[in-house]
């Protein structure tokens, strides 16, 4: 299992290991993420143990709306717990089911323009626990659903860990939730297994595409990186988007948006803008301006950086 340890350095300048802990009370995991939601997750905050009605008959811990417009439901567990996978498809087949009355919590709480922009393709499940089983992190990639298991920390000194120990791509689909079920239920033809999603097309024009390919083998290259093609932009993101891919063909450029601080960047005219303050697509204030191998080459550092402050 993925693991992570912390070190403090004692008066002597030897490093000695911070031992983690779990929470006295899941309300106490839930109010500390929820505060720092955006900042932790890339998620924006709606509603906290929000009813799902007398079918579902349960109470998300947390509703949100992610940096990709993607709705989202968290569910907090102190220690370990093993019906949260089953809690899991529930909650998202909630989501199936409520699409006018999240946008109408949306439209309350972000506005009428965020919730006409909201991405039901592919709705999120993040649980958020001390342990999964090993039978978790293999069955959460047999759901078909789009899941993220994140396991916390707490240590002295008010430290707060989140670790991405799994992550499901599930299906995306522009297809009504009806319409998807009745695809899942068809099984396979040979084999008994479930047909796996075939590989996504590469998302660029043909006169980037070469340029592209070799985008995309950077923005990859920094452990479990998910990339998720969107409606304008493709998203690059660890446990939240670290960067995001325009295309420009027309004047055959690649516009790379990272998650940097301008301020901390030498910005070179024609080449990276600080876009603070200004409509983009994608997330990420550093604008990186790709036109051939020599300018994939100059934002090689920048791109490690963004991903490395991870």
């Amino acid at each position: 299992m993925a693991d992570l340890m912390l070190f403090r350095q004692n008066a002597d300048g030897r490093d000695v290991e911070l031992r983690g802990a779990t929470v006295a009370l899941e309300v106490e995991l839930q109010r500390r993420v929820e505060a720092g939601l955006e900042s932790m997750l890339g998620i924006r905050f709606l509603a906290s143990e929000y009813p799902t009605g007398p079918w579902h008959r349960g109470r998300i811990d947390t509703l949100g709306l992610d940096e990709n417009n993607t709705p989202v439901a968290i569910e907090f567990k102190k220690g370990a717990d093993a019906g949260v996978l089953s809690q899991s498809v529930s909650y998202l087949a909630w989501l199936d089911s409520a699409h006018h009355e999240f946008e109408a919590l949306v439209k309350e709480k972000l506005g009428a323009e965020v919730a006409e922009a909201i991405d039901w393709r592919n709705p999120r499940m993040v649980c958020i626990a001390a342990s999964f089983s090993h039978h978790d992190r293999v069955a959460v990639h047999r759901l078909h659903e789009r899941i993220d298991l994140v396991r916390y920390r707490v240590f002295d000194g008010g430290l707060l860990s989140l670790l991405l120990v799994e992550s499901a791509p599930g299906y995306s689909s522009t297809a009504s939730g009806r319409q998807q079920r009745r695809k899942r239920a068809v099984p396979a033809k040979s084999g008994g297994e479930a047909k796996r999603p075939a590989v996504q097309a590469s998302p660029a024009p043909d006169c980037l595409r070469d340029l592209y390919g070799e985008l995309d083998e950077a923005l990859s290259a920094w452990g479990e990186v998910e990339m998720r093609i969107l409606r304008h932009y493709v998203a690059y993101r660890l446990m939240v988007n670290r960067a995001s891919v325009v295309f420009r063909p027309a004047n055959k450029v690649i516009l790379v948006y990272l998650s940097i601080d301008p301020e901390t960047v030498e910005l070179q005219e024609g080449f990276t803008r600080d876009m603070r303050g200004i409509g983009h697509l994608g997330t990420g204030d550093l604008e990186v301006r790709i036109t051939d191998a020599t300018s994939l080459d100059r934002a090689g550092p920048l791109i490690r950086r963004a991903f490395e402050a991870a």
